[in-house]
């Protein structure tokens, strides 16, 4: 990390063992209501926000790290189990983080819902957001996640 790096936002699990840093607006903000996001946060969807991967680093500890398909891995704090990241293995990927592990998140409003397929009938809010169904947004997409396995039980 270089010193005149100037941290925009920054978060961290509930113990404090992890904690990050982005160098830039976090971007995309979204929800996302796939089945895997709704298992890896414990809840009916995942708020995320992320960066490329030369944007953020970590500035306390690093998160551990479950594959959660052959696709994606998401990070953890293994001492208190806050989530904290997903990324896709790709190298222009973003790094995703979770939107509540921000120390604002009040300052990363949504910008789109991803995974809607499996959105949970009960859930409504940011309603005038865009909505997108997993693999629907191009061809390319769909190809992309059709290769999807899940490691999830």
């Amino acid at each position: 990390m270089s010193s005149d790096r100037v941290a925009v936002a920054t978060g961290g699990c509930q113990c404090g063992a992890v904690r990050f840093a982005l160098y830039v607006t976090p971007e995309k903000a979204h929800a996302c209501h796939c089945r895997m996001c709704q298992r890896a946060v414990g809840g009916a969807f995942a708020l995320l926000a992320g960066a490329k991967k030369s944007d953020f680093a970590w500035t306390a500890g690093e998160p551990a790290f479950f594959r959660s398909s052959n696709l994606a891995q998401r990070g953890f704090c293994r001492d208190c189990g806050t989530p904290l990241t997903f990324a896709y293995d790709i190298p222009e990927a973003r790094m995703y983080f979770t939107i509540g592990s921000f120390d604002d998140p009040a300052s990363i409003p949504i910008e789109m819902h991803y995974g809607v397929e499996s959105k949970l009938p009960w859930v409504e809010f940011c309603e005038d957001v865009a909505a997108e169904a997993t693999g629907a947004g191009s061809p390319a997409a769909a190809e992309f996640f059709a290769k999807l396995a899940s490691n999830q039980s």
